[in-house]
């Protein structure tokens, strides 16, 4: 049984050190190498081994109400309208309830935190040469788009080096996804590797590359928040309540200062935020959305559409308003809370909060430090986009909850 126990351990740890690797590039075999990863946990048996108290491994409770949070979308499909659309969100989500186990009883000792920040942060490096060469070769074969039936708008043109990767990353990835993985090998090499200056000088400047290559003006904001957070914490104790709030309205400053010179917020129309209920062919695509899922709150405020309904609800908006446009590209709500208000209600939504918000709380020793950037990360770029719409939000955040649990452990030595 040890022998058994020992290659299914090494197994299981292996295929995480997968699914971290592949966290920058094309979803194409993350979601194979995560499924593989659950399994291959419970194969191992670390179940059947008497848990820790809620006491004792207190970040066992965020994973309990991230599986509460997709327990009641699970309830919601008696009200849903669309029950194949309810079934497709659910078999989507499911990492959220089967990685409550691994929450509880954790994974095995060969989990090595400097490894795998070592892996994570060699894979960001590599991931940016990556799309600068795939990207280079579509488009002067433009017939494999074709091909592989992508969709992909070739109308811009190639005026620059930045608008080039720009306009195009999100061919092969999301380009907030990008960034979001990114930042967090970036928050992972300054946080284990800081006695290493000569590797953070040659691997950070190269990660923090595709915020601006991206053109993602949500990841600046993120990134300059990270960095105001960063300096809290690196003020002493007594100061940080003093002048926090402070700093963090001067990175918030800081970052919008650099989104003005952003070419992408041509595409921005500022005055667009009061007026958010309103809905304009003027207008920035995102706040027409916002706009027409605000319009008639009463719809779903009380107990929400049901799991998978928000598109749907959105899809009738913009036929009344006439975005044909916005029909053909079959564009969701771009805001995770606001998709969880329309699918869950009022009540949902708490709970989801409530679940990022326990993060942090829950987190101890060197994990709250972590446990503060990552909830930092995942909360402002669920403001522009639904993070869990693709696979790679969702293996994004299982890998940071491994991440927070393991630091968080005080029987593991780095």
């Amino acid at each position: 049984m040890n022998r058994y126990q020992d290659i299914m351990g090494r197994i299981n740890y292996g295929l995480f050190l997968c699914v971290v690797a592949l966290l920058p590039f094309p979803q194409v075999f993350l979601r194979y190498a995560c499924v593989l990863w659950v399994v291959s946990w419970a194969m191992e048996g670390r179940w059947m081994r008497r848990p820790k108290s809620l006491r004792e491994n207190r970040m066992a409770i965020p994973f309990l109400l991230f599986a509460a949070w997709y327990a009641w979308k699970a309830i919601s499909g008696l009200w849903a309208a669309d029950h194949d659309a309810w079934a497709w969100q659910m078999e989507r989500y499911l990492s959220f309830g089967l990685l409550l186990p691994i929450g509880i009883w954790g994974v095995n000792g060969r989990y090595d935190m400097r490894k795998i920040s070592k892996v994570l942060v060699v894979s960001c490096i590599v991931a940016i040469p990556f799309y600068l060469i795939v990207m280079t070769v579509l488009y002067y074969h433009r017939e494999i788009i074709d091909q592989l039936q992508w969709k992909a708008d070739w109308n811009y043109g190639v005026s620059s080096w930045y608008s080039y990767f720009d306009n195009n990353s999100s061919i092969l990835k999301h380009r907030l996804f990008l960034c979001s993985v990114e930042m967090l090998g970036a928050l992972l090499a300054i946080q284990l590797w800081r006695k290493d200056r000569k590797w953070l000088a040659v691997s950070l400047p190269v990660m923090l590359s595709a915020i601006p290559l991206t053109g993602s003006r949500q990841s600046i904001l993120t990134c300059a928040a990270l960095l105001a957070v960063g300096i809290i914490y690196a003020l002493p104790q007594r100061y940080r309540l003093r002048y926090g709030v402070g700093i963090l309205l001067l990175g918030m400053v800081i970052g919008g200062g650099l989104l003005k010179m952003h070419p992408r917020m041509q595409q921005f129309n500022l005055r667009a935020i009061t007026e958010m209920r309103e809905v304009s062919q003027e207008h920035d695509v995102r706040f027409n959305i916002y706009g027409c899922a605000l319009q008639q709150p009463s719809d779903y405020i009380a107990y929400g559409l049901g799991a998978g309904q928000s598109t749907a609800y959105l899809l009738q908006k913009y036929e009344e308003h006439g975005f044909d446009y916005y029909i053909f590209k079959h564009y969701h709500a771009h805001n995770q809370y606001l998709e969880e208000l329309m699918e869950l209600g009022i009540a949902g939504l708490l709970l989801f909060v409530l679940a990022w918000l326990s993060i942090p709380l829950c987190a101890h020793g060197k994990g709250r430090r972590m446990a503060v950037f990552i909830t930092v990360l995942f909360m402002l770029n669920m403001l522009t986009d639904c993070m869990f719409g693709k696979f790679d939000g969702i293996a994004l955040w299982a890998v940071c909850l491994v991440l927070i649990l393991l630091q968080s452990d005080p029987e593991r030595q780095e």
